[in-house]
């Protein structure tokens, strides 16, 4: 992925600060823009309802007048599915520039939308992940969060798993590779929960606390 210049205030690429001490990068991606497209502005619905719509026109131009009116009937229609074919693919676009999705040795980091909100998910609040993966290895994986972490479902999508309202789940939409990025996450988040969390002890105590 380019160090594009849209990031270029961040710390590091859809990092706003610097990362702890000891804490690295592990995986930096954004969704593939056709995939997108297709799952969270439903591109192929959207063309398939244009197509009957043209082949309408077309076909009741033809019956009425031949193949003059047959074109002065559907044409218009089809330059409408282009117009709404580029429109789609533009907002899809934009979508993933605006989007960098981190993981890390201690958390996921969801920079997204067009004025770059960070949304900050340890481990310790991911009390799930689940993964779907198409058969062109792209994906979307969706964590389900515990704890005090509460987000809004119009506020993450289209990076939230599709139609979860309640108890929205925050997700790499969309990312290439799903299911190696999939195993990353799962085993660095293993790695660092099974980490003791050790706390110093405090004058006149002696145990020392461990999470």
């Amino acid at each position: 992925m380019s160090d594009h210049d849209d990031f270029a205030f961040d710390a590091a690429p859809g990092i706003p600060a610097p990362l702890p001490k000891g804490e690295s990068i592990l995986w930096q991606g954004r969704p593939a823009v056709l995939p997108l497209a297709r799952e969270a502005w439903k591109l192929n619905w959207i063309m398939g309802y244009m197509a009957v719509i043209v082949v309408w026109k077309t076909a009741s131009g033809a019956a009425d007048g031949g193949a003059v009116m047959a074109v002065a009937r559907g044409l218009p229609y089809a330059m409408l599915a282009v117009a709404a074919l580029a429109v789609i693919l533009f907002l899809a676009w934009a979508q993933s520039r605006a989007t960098i999705y981190t993981i890390t040795t201690a958390r996921v980091l969801m920079r997204i939308g067009a004025l770059s909100v960070t949304y900050n998910i340890p481990f310790k609040q991911i009390a799930s992940a689940s993964v779907e993966v198409k058969r062109t290895g792209t994906g979307t994986i969706a964590l389900q969060t515990q704890g005090d972490t509460r987000l809004a479902y119009l506020q993450m999508w289209p990076h939230a798993r599709p139609w979860h309202l309640k108890q929205t789940e925050p997700a790499l939409r969309c990312v290439p590779d799903a299911a190696i990025v999939a195993r990353v996450l799962a085993d660095a988040a293993e790695t660092r929960l099974s980490q003791p969390v050790v706390s110093r002890a405090q004058p006149g105590l002696g145990a020392v606390a461990a999470e």
